[in-house]
């Protein structure tokens, strides 16, 4: 026999209601702070490593990984604050698990908070964490067809940041296909090519992050 259950609260009102508890607690430490999304493997701590070169303890990390501490590790080693959240077998982040995460960093002196997100396109989308804005990051070797085919983040994005422009001379990636796909769910994206490894953008990624665009 079949049973009808009543859905009376939507599933993530919980969610939802620590997310604005975060985002008053991250003003009244007067940071901004990013909700970073992309792929497995687009770059997203690589580019973190060479914000915090240039940030320092202006920066704090958090990140959010199904298992291990490496990505923490590595953008400690670059001389910023850096809390690891293991999902074990999450594929996004929630805002209770960020707030445990938040309460461990030292905010003397910090500016700017990026929450780097678990690889993943879709799921990361739908949560709010507290942050400012999402980014959604994409790169070369991933192709170009990917905001028309998951569309949930590039609806939300305030910016898409391109990554790995290094590898262009050696992947076809047809560039204003993913402006105009990106364009069409969300008119007002801004857009942002850069190369972590070259510096290829990292100004205008700098000047994104600390308002002065």
């Amino acid at each position: 026999m079949s049973k009808i259950i009543e859905v009376k609260t939507p599933a993530n009102e919980k969610n939802q209601r620590q997310a604005n508890e975060n985002r008053a607690l991250f003003a009244s430490h007067g940071l901004r702070v990013f909700n970073l999304i992309s792929s497995p493997g687009g770059g997203k701590t690589t580019l973190l490593e060479a914000t915090a070169d240039r940030l320092g303890n202006r920066l704090g990390v958090i990140v959010g990984d199904l298992a291990t501490a490496r990505d923490a590790d590595r953008i400690l080693r670059h001389g910023c604050q850096a809390v690891q959240i293991e999902t074990g077998g999450g594929c996004h982040l929630l805002a209770g698990q960020v707030r445990v995460a938040f309460d461990k960093l030292d905010t003397t002196g910090m500016q700017i908070l990026i929450i780097e997100n678990v690889g993943n396109l879709v799921c990361p989308s739908a949560y709010d964490l507290g942050e400012q804005a999402k980014i959604g990051m994409l790169s070369l070797p991933e192709g170009d067809d990917k905001p028309a085919k998951y569309p949930t983040l590039f609806l939300r994005t305030d910016l898409v940041v391109i990554n790995k422009i290094d590898l262009r001379p050696v992947l076809e990636y047809d560039f204003e296909r993913v402006y105009k796909d990106c364009r069409t769910l969300n008119p007002e994206v801004r857009f942002l090519n850069v190369s972590a490894k070259t510096g290829t953008g990292l100004d205008a990624w700098l000047s994104y992050l600390t308002g002065d665009k």
